[in-house]
């Protein structure tokens, strides 16, 4: 006998597929419409195709912005992965300190964007920041408005602070996943630090880890508040990465042509990655199933 399937589940969602149409469906269409169009004011558009995107891609300002993007993203997630990895590693697995260390690590993820990086700002200015006032009392040269290094320092080290807890709560939460019969047999077998993370605690964790990456990725590859804040692209274009570069071009100079195939192709790099990490997760289930 056949089973009846019930279709009225899709009336309980359609309210929030309205809802992602509007907010999500119909601006992604305005752009897209804005990439194969020119205009020349008044509200009148002519087709232009493909220009924008062609000239987008020989585009020494667009291929410079994204070689800035993928140093800062490939930087912060070796940072922020075995560090999260180790903080995780030496968190208490139980008891009064491990509720502590939990709200403690999740403290920076509560902080808005904005916040953050005007908290940076101000530490890390030499006439009223701590750090900046620190460091000039050491006669250690830092200037995050002027010098390149300092400012891509503190870009870094301000993600570091303020993501690396999600890294390390999505890591303890793996790690307490692991049955306790493991370490036992460990502990029979004499098996060492290194052995017990190498075979038992890192596979264990590799799932978690999969989308902490994904995660971290996505967020770094469309990061903007922070460093706009903070240096807002500055000195020079140095610090000046693919968010602030868009902005830029649709707001600053109001070319909205090729900002909209600048964008288009942004998203498109950011959903490619993200179904490669989506595949290999895909694939690491299958092999732990």
């Amino acid at each position: 006998m056949e089973k009846t399937v019930n279709q009225r589940a899709w009336f309980l969602i359609l309210p929030v597929l309205i809802l992602v149409a509007f907010s999500a469906v119909i601006p992604l269409m305005t752009v897209v419409n804005y990439s194969v169009q020119d205009t020349f004011g008044n509200n009148q558009f002519f087709w232009a195709g493909l220009e924008w995107f062609a000239e987008m891609l020989s585009s020494e300002r667009m291929w410079d912005a994204l070689g800035r993007q993928i140093m800062f993203s490939a930087t912060i997630l070796a940072i922020e992965i075995p560090l999260g990895i180790f903080v995780a590693l030496n968190m208490p697995k139980s008891g009064f300190w491990s509720s502590f260390c939990l709200v403690l690590m999740s403290l920076p993820l509560l902080i808005p964007w904005n916040v953050v990086g005007t908290i940076w700002q101000i530490f890390g200015r030499v006439d009223i920041g701590l750090l900046g006032f620190v460091l000039d009392k050491l006669n250690i040269p830092y200037n995050y408005t002027q010098d390149i290094v300092s400012a891509w320092i503190t870009i870094v080290v301000m993600d570091v602070w303020h993501w690396t807890s999600l890294v390390a709560l999505l890591a303890f939460a793996g790690l307490k996943s692991i049955p306790d019969a493991y370490y036992q047999a460990a502990k029979i077998d004499q098996a060492s630090r290194w052995k017990v993370f190498r075979f038992i605690e890192l596979p264990k964790m590799m799932g978690v880890l999969m989308i902490a990456i994904l995660l971290r990725f996505m967020d770094s590859f469309m990061i903007y508040t922070e460093p706009f804040v903070v240096t807002g692209g500055g000195p020079g274009n140095a610090t000046t990465l693919l968010s602030i570069d868009l902005v830029k071009m649709a707001l600053g100079q109001f070319d909205l042509g090729p900002a909209a195939a600048f964008s288009i192709m942004y998203y498109l790099v950011i959903l490619l990655i993200s179904w490669v990490f989506y595949t290999v997760m895909t694939n690491l289930d299958k092999q732990e199933g």
